[in-house]
């Protein structure tokens, strides 16, 4: 038994649901029983639950507290090539604020209650006891996980878990609502245009570009209930990382501001918008604008 398996039967044992991560701290990819959702998604990456296959598929829904499943045979590929080990905060009815930098870190001092810490790479984790829904980049910095989102084992910790604030509640609560099309919270700028004169010192064809960014804002539109803000961040993380090796300027800045207006049009407050895909363009680091 190895220790990555040692721990996730110690986690296990009380009550945290935990799942091996590969090389990169992300899930092991689905078995081509569940590749695309063939399998219905545990069922649609909503909840928990057992699966077709026998394999940890599905990321945070294949964590699991039942001992016999983390020692089976199925899962035993998986703990030989691990490289960390993960929980489920909302299978445990907990709720971790990830500061990302030493920024938010401060915030969190001086506006959220003290509760169990867990130093991280570049800062900490604080630990609150409920669960709620997750959401990334709800402030520069910071991520919610919980509900539906793992969050990477670094220890227990130091300090005394307290219950889950409003104070971050209410983050997730503003970054999160999506109102129904035609209730705006905002009213958004005119739509910004994308087009090669912007884009000087791109290495990409136009066409390669436009197409990333149509399906990008497809991606946003269709979370007409919730999510299109943390799904903004997502689309333009994944914009900037396209454009990381280019020399630069790509016109990074006004395929922001088209996908800030498609999350706008499915009533994201503009703010909330604008600083998810700000965060997003900014998350990979070095984006050549």
């Amino acid at each position: 038994m190895n220790e990555h398996l040692r721990t996730a039967l110690g986690l296990a044992a009380a009550g945290v649901p935990a799942l091996p991560l590969r090389v990169g701290k992300v899930p092991f990819w689905n078995c081509p029983g569940c590749a695309k959702n063939a399998c219905g998604g545990r069922p649609n990456m909503k909840t928990s639950g057992p699966c077709r296959c026998l394999r940890p598929c599905h990321a945070w829904a294949a964590a699991t507290t039942n001992p016999d499943v983390l020692t089976s045979k199925a899962w035993m590929f998986a703990w030989v090539q691990a490289s960390a080990v993960a929980y489920h905060p909302g299978g445990a009815s907990l709720t971790v604020v990830d500061l990302d930098d030493a920024d938010a870190v401060s915030w969190a001092r001086e506006c959220l209650p003290p509760t169990r810490t867990v130093p991280t790479t570049r800062g900490e984790h604080w630990i609150y006891l409920g669960a709620m829904r997750s959401a990334n980049a709800v402030r520069p910095g910071v991520d919610i996980k919980s509900l539906m989102q793992y969050a990477r084992w670094l220890g227990p910790g130091t300090g005394t878990m307290t219950p889950l604030p409003d104070a971050v509640r209410a983050l997730v609560e503003g970054e999160e609502t999506t109102p129904g099309r035609g209730e705006l919270v905002s009213s958004s700028p005119g739509r910004a245009t994308w087009d090669a004169d912007v884009a000087t010192g791109c290495r990409h064809t136009e066409k390669y570009v436009r197409t990333g960014l149509a399906r990008g804002l497809a991606l946003v539109m269709a979370r007409t209930e919730s999510g299109a803000a943390s799904q903004a961040f997502g689309v333009a993380q994944f914009l900037a990382k396209q454009h990381a090796q280019c020399p630069g300027p790509c016109g990074l800045d006004a395929l922001g501001q088209e996908v800030i207006t498609a999350a706008v049009s499915v009533g994201v407050p503009e703010p909330y918008a604008a600083r998810a895909v700000g965060n997003g363009l900014n998350a990979s680091g070095g984006r050549a604008a």
